[in-house]
């Protein structure tokens, strides 16, 4: 018998109570027990956001709340800026393609963060700029912005500032309200702790000022539609939602809340010191900073003489760890551990176990027990 442990950044592993909150018999989304019970989602979401901003919700992908962002803000050849460091922060650039937007993009090399001053130069140069597209977690390369500092360096300029935290919400601290951040998108399926298939979008009055003067096509992901189905006195969708992925989020949050946001992020926190001085201990190198902001996922270069199919597939099949790898052009040269949502120490000591097991079966000069004793050695002062 293998035991599994989900280890990727997306999808995350599930708590077995929002298994059994998800597999409940089925509702009606235009009853009051159901708008009762979103109505409790919306408000737990704005706590982990830490906004007072509207939240909408659709039934997709983060992806798809991202493409709403391009539409609901933007018109047909606006001028918009985009920072991007990896896999995820490509995708701005390629909805910015697809909806004919006139864009800057500005790319920083995979496994270093954008340069918020160059974010504030690039705004001081041209004041045509709409938005400012971002990604607050990268999952690709386990880097985190500072999305305090850019909120700052857009605050003062009538650009909005949209951030993708799919990754990022509830495992990375963001603090949509204070930090100035326009729009924060983010999705189900990573600290969140359900399955794929629902996004969120905050939006704040400055952005509502462009939402109605913008022209590009929309349907479904109208967030003016969203807002007035949201706004009724019993809230609901304007389009069917995923029930039982509502159901499921409404135990998530409650977990959450139960938790509390500062020892949530505390936990992140530790479970990313520990990953990352495992890594270090093993010997290996890591693609992502060695910093405090990486709590969703930690990327660590494939060692020399290593194939990463090979050390991934006897790490799940043998060890039962399911590992994700590079993407793009870092496909086969990275790993990436993910340890964003439902985890705590007893996952990262399984999976390290898993990496130096495989390792060393591969061939790979690594002392058994290097990794597992400094990611004790961390959790041993920072129990979480």
């Amino acid at each position: 018998m293998i035991k599994k442990f989900l280890m990727t950044p997306g999808p995350t592993q599930i708590p077995p109570e929002v298994l059994l909150a998800s597999a409940q018999p089925i509702i009606h989304h235009r009853i009051g027990t159901y708008s009762d019970l979103f109505a409790r989602v919306n408000e737990n979401l704005k706590l982990v956001y830490q906004t007072k901003n509207v939240i909408i919700s659709f039934a997709s992908s983060g992806t798809g709340a991202m493409e709403s962002a391009v539409v609901n803000l933007c018109s047909p050849g606006d001028k918009v800026l985009i920072a991007s460091c990896g896999k995820f922060g490509e995708r701005w650039r390629d909805l910015s393609q697809v909806y004919g937007l006139d864009y800057d993009y500005r790319e920083y090399e995979w496994g270093t963060p954008v340069v918020p001053g160059d974010i504030e130069q690039a705004l001081k140069d041209d004041s045509g700029i709409k938005a400012v597209f971002v990604t607050h977690s990268e999952t690709s390369t386990g880097v985190v912005n500072d999305m305090q500092a850019i909120g700052a360096a857009v605050a003062g300029s009538s650009a909005v500032l949209v951030s993708d935290s799919i990754s990022g919400m509830g495992s990375a601290e963001i603090k949509t309200d204070e930090w100035k951040i326009d729009v924060v998108v983010s999705g189900s399926q990573k600290a969140l702790m359900i399955p794929p298939g629902l996004a969120f979008v905050s939006v704040s009055d400055k952005a509502w000022s462009l939402v109605e003067s913008s022209t590009l096509p929309k349907y479904y992901f109208d967030w003016t539609k969203a807002r007035k189905a949201l706004a009724q006195e019993k809230p609901t969708t304007a389009f069917t939602p995923a029930v039982s992925l509502v159901v499921g989020l409404d135990k998530a949050l409650s977990m959450i809340h139960d938790e509390g946001i500062d020892n949530l992020f505390k936990r992140h926190i530790v479970l990313g010191r520990a990953t990352r001085a495992a890594i270090k201990g093993m010997g290996l190198e890591l693609f992502s900073p060695d910093d405090d902001h990486c709590s969703s996922v930690t990327a660590v270069k494939v060692p020399e003489g290593i194939e990463d199919g090979k050390l991934r597939t006897l790490t799940r099949d043998k060890y039962g760890v399911q590992l994700a790898g590079g993407q793009g052009h870092i496909k086969g040269k990275i790993i990436r551990i993910g340890h964003c949502g439902y985890y705590n120490y007893t996952d990262i000591i399984v999976a390290i176990t898993a990496l130096e097991l495989a390792l060393k079966e591969l061939g790979h000069p690594v002392e058994l027990g290097s990794g597992v004793s400094r990611a004790q050695a961390v959790f041993g002062e920072e129990m979480v």
